[in-house]
C-alpha cells in the first residue's frame, strides 16, 4: 500500500455533520492521514477541538494564511497535500483560489462558489495549479446511482424522454416563521450563503444527479421560487422546469419547507423502454419498470452490477451502504487521480460539476426574478 496523502481540513470543527462526514469519508480506504487543519475561527476552539479528535495540535493553525506558510517548512512528503473547505458558502472561493495557486488538491463543499463568475476565475487558477479538484455532490458516489448511470449509457432503457427528480427537507419550515431566527442563520443571509438558499443547498445536488446519471445537460430552464415573507431575501423552495432539447423535458423540485420531510431525495429516468427509480431515503434499492413486466428490484454487491458500481461497493449484498461510503467512495476517486492512478472519470465530481451547478443556480434565480421566463443555461 502506498502513502497515505496527508489530509488537512477548514471548517467542520464542533458538531459540525459535514465535519464528521468527512473525516469518516477520508479514512476509509487507508488513502488518506487526516493531520490537522482550520477547524473554527479562534485557535483555542481549533486547538480544543483537535485534543477530542485525538490528533496533535502541531499542524493545528489560527488561519488559512498561517497553515499554507508553516507547511511549506515541512519537507514535501510530510506537508499536507490535499484540503478539505468544508466552511460556508462565502468562504470557498478566496480559500479555494489561494489553496489551489500554492499546489494543494482540493476537495470542496458545494456550491463551489457564490457566483458563476467566481467558479470561472477558480477554473482558471486549476489550469495553471495542475492539481486535482473535486465538489462533493456527495449522492453521486452511491452504488446504486451508479449503476443507474451505467444501465443509462449502455442504452438499457432506450432513449431518454422524461426526468423527475425532487429533493425535499422540512428543517427550516421551523426557522421561517421566526422573524428573528430567519434574519439571524447564515443560511438565510446572502453576504454568506449567496444569491440561493434552497435551490444552492440542494437544489444542486438534484440539478448535478440529473446531468451526472442521464449525461444530458439542461440547455433552458424555467424558475418559480418561495421566500414565503417578504423580508427574507433567500428562495427556501422552488420548481424548475427543465429542457433538454425539443423532445427530453424534465422536472426538478426542491423544497426546505416541505413540513415532516427529513432528506426525501429521489431521482426518476424514464426512456423509451423503460424506466429507473431510486430514493436517498433507501438507498440500497435500484427499481427498473417495463411495460408489461414485473418491476425489478437491483441492490448493491451483485454481479450483475457494473463495474463502477461494484468498485463503490464495500459491503456483501444484504448490507446497507449508506451517506458515508458514498462519501467515501468520492475521495477513494479523488486519491487515485492525487497518485496518478487510473480511475473512472465518474468516481467524483469535478469543477466543471461545480461551475455548472453556480451557473444552474445564477439562471433560476434570473428566472424567477424575470417572471418566471425561460433562459439558457451557458454551454
Amino acid at each position: 500500500m502506498g502513502k497515505k496523502i496527508k489530509l488537512g481540513v477548514l471548517g467542520g470543527g464542533g458538531d459540525s455533520l459535514i465535519g464528521v462526514l468527512h473525516r469518516v469519508a477520508s479514512s476509509m480506504y487507508d488513502k488518506f492521514e487526516f493531520v490537522g487543519g482550520v477547524f473554527n475561527p479562534e485557535l483555542k476552539e481549533s486547538q480544543e477541538f483537535a485534543r477530542e479528535l485525538g490528533i496533535g495540535t502541531d499542524r493545528v493553525y489560527k488561519d488559512l494564511d498561517h497553515l499554507i506558510a508553516e507547511e511549506a517548512k515541512l519537507p514535501e512528503e510530510e506537508r499536507i497535500k490535499a484540503v478539505s473547505i468544508l466552511t460556508p458558502n462565502f468562504l470557498h472561493f478566496p480559500m479555494a483560489k489561494q489553496l489551489l495557486e500554492n499546489g494543494f488538491h482540493v476537495i470542496c463543499e458545494k456550491p463551489m462558489t457564490t457566483t458563476y463568475e467566481e467558479a470561472k476565475i477558480l477554473e482558471e487558477t486549476l489550469t495553471k495549479s495542475k492539481t486535482v479538484f473535486a465538489v462533493t455532490y456527495t449522492y453521486t458516489g452511491y452504488p446504486m446511482i451508479r449503476q443507474m448511470k451505467e444501465m443509462i449509457a449502455a442504452g438499457e432503457i432506450g432513449e431518454v424522454q422524461k426526468i423527475d427528480v425532487q429533493y425535499y427537507q422540512g428543517w427550516i419550515n421551523s426557522i421561517i416563521h421566526d422573524k428573528e431566527q430567519r434574519n439571524s442563520i447564515w443560511r438565510l443571509d446572502p453576504e454568506k450563503g449567496g444569491i440561493s438558499c434552497c435551490i444552492g443547498d440542494i437544489g444542486t445536488h438534484a440539478f448535478d444527479m440529473i446531468e451526472y446519471v442521464t449525461g444530458l445537460e439542461v440547455k433552458e430552464l424555467l424558475a418559480d421560487l418561495n421566500y414565503v415573507y417578504s423580508d427574507n431575501k433567500m428562495d427556501v423552495d422552488g420548481t424548475v422546469l427543465l429542457r433538454f432539447s425539443e423532445f427530453v423535458k424534465g422536472v426538478l423540485r426542491s423544497s426546505q419547507i416541505a413540513t415532516g420531510e427529513e432528506n426525501n431525495f429521489a431521482v426518476k429516468i424514464y426512456g423509451k423502454k423503460a424506466g429507473l427509480k431510486w430514493e436517498q431515503e433507501n438507498p440500497n434499492y435500484l427499481y427498473k419498470l417495463e411495460e408489461g413486466q414485473p418491476m425489478k428490484v437491483l441492490k448493491p454487491g451483485h454481479e450483475y452490477n457494473s463495474a463502477l458500481s461494484l468498485d463503490g461497493t464495500k459491503l456483501p449484498p444484504g448490507h446497507p451502504e449508506g451517506i458515508f461510503d458514498s462519501m467515501g467512495n468520492i475521495y477513494k476517486g479523488v486519491a487515485r487521480a492525487i497518485n496518478g492512478e487510473k480511475y473512472h472519470p465518474a468516481e467524483f465530481p469535478t469543477m466543471k460539476d461545480g461551475i455548472r451547478g453556480m451557473n444552474f443556480i445564477e439562471k433560476v434565480v434570473e428566472s424567477h426574478a424575470k417572471g418566471n421566463v425561460w433562459i439558457k443555461i451557458d454551454a
